[in-house]
């Protein structure tokens, strides 16, 4: 925690909310933008700003999709700036939705885990997912995905871009949570997995793409790859850079994080094989097998991140090549390794 503005506050520490303005708008759902407060009418002699000694703030509130509020995102400085933008109170408003978003989609998949358990429910529930996934969910997503790229044409402050970036990596890491459940739910309800071979596939150009995106959006992690004995393959290219970006999510999500995540393609005269291998902890023998389980998460021993379906998707794109994926591992490495027909 960085207490530039001079709270005193320690981490885990709180200010009491009755002084903040924060506490103000909970009650009136409104945002508040002020860029100077000694030449702000209604600021300026308010107890807040003395108090705390800043001179511009930006506070906006984060409201559920059910009318209810969550709380405010804000920022403050002790030195004036120029907040009251279209741009900055824009940018600002689409953070604050992007959260209420992000709360409400978890809320939702909480729920429909929850009512997942017994199988009476089951079939409704995966019509539910088809339902709030496609439509619910995918369309305010695009929204935000197409406001983001209209934010990165304005001239906007330097401070917005990582913001901005921010955004962006959360759109792509729904879209891929999107179609692992969407790609679930079709499978249950009986229309199996779809795939688009193609008979001379540029297999190692998807994987090099997948890895290249993987690397933008963990820019602190290490990730290395040997993909030179890769050629072109019958497959569905898409589906197998899918198996890829799961596998290797998987790995940064319980790998160590001080360590690389290795990615190892080549290709024989009759088996093509891809392997995304991490350090860290070894996975439990009684997980084993059940790591490619549909909402199984191995995070229940060590961090509950996610839905459980990355593996269980991988898994089945592997069963569809005609395919095997199989899982080790010990404590120097764990590894996942994909083998198909290479002919």
């Amino acid at each position: 925690m960085q207490d530039d503005i001079g709270f005193g506050l320690k981490p885990g520490g709180e200010l009491k909310v009755e002084t903040t303005i924060c506490n103000e708008i909970r009650d009136s759902r409104a945002a508040v933008v002020i860029d100077h407060v000694a030449e702000d009418p209604v600021f300026r002699r308010h107890h807040t700003p003395s108090l705390y000694g800043f001179q511009s703030y930006i506070s906006v509130p984060v409201m559920l999709p059910d009318g209810s509020f969550f709380g405010t995102l804000c920022a403050i400085d002790p030195r004036p700036m120029r907040l009251n933008t279209p741009e900055v109170t824009g940018m600002f408003k689409l953070f604050a939705d992007l959260i209420a978003f992000h709360l409400d989609a978890l809320r939702r998949v909480e729920t429909s885990e929850a009512n997942l358990l017994t199988e009476q429910e089951s079939g409704g529930l995966r019509e539910q997912f088809v339902a709030v996934l496609g439509h619910d969910l995918r369309n305010p997503l695009a929204s935000i995905a197409a406001a983001t790229r209209v934010l990165t044409r304005m001239p906007l402050p330097e401070a917005a871009h990582p913001i901005i970036g921010l955004i962006q990596n959360s759109v792509g890491r729904m879209s891929g949570l999107i179609d692992n459940v969407m790609d679930f739910t079709r499978g249950r309800l009986g229309g199996g997995l779809s795939l688009v071979p193609q008979e001379a596939a540029p297999v190692r150009a998807m994987l090099e793409q997948v890895v290249a995106e993987l690397r933008s959006a963990h820019p602190k992690r290490v990730i290395e790859s040997n993909l030179d004995a890769v050629g072109v393959l019958r497959c569905d290219p898409g589906r197998i850079g899918q198996l890829l970006s799961n596998l290797v999510a998987n790995a940064l999500t319980h790998g160590a994080p001080d360590s690389p995540v290795r990615v190892e393609a080549r290709m024989g005269p009759e088996v093509f094989e891809l392997s995304v291998a991490n350090a860290g902890e070894p996975i439990p023998a009684a997980v084993m097998g059940q790591l490619f389980r549909p909402f199984f998460r191995a995070g229940a021993i060590r961090n509950a991140e996610g839905l459980g379906l990355g593996l269980y998707i991988a898994d089945e794109i592997a069963r569809a090549h005609g395919g095997t994926l199989s899982a080790a591992s010990t404590p120097e490495e764990t590894r996942f390794t994909f083998r198909m027909p290479a002919a």
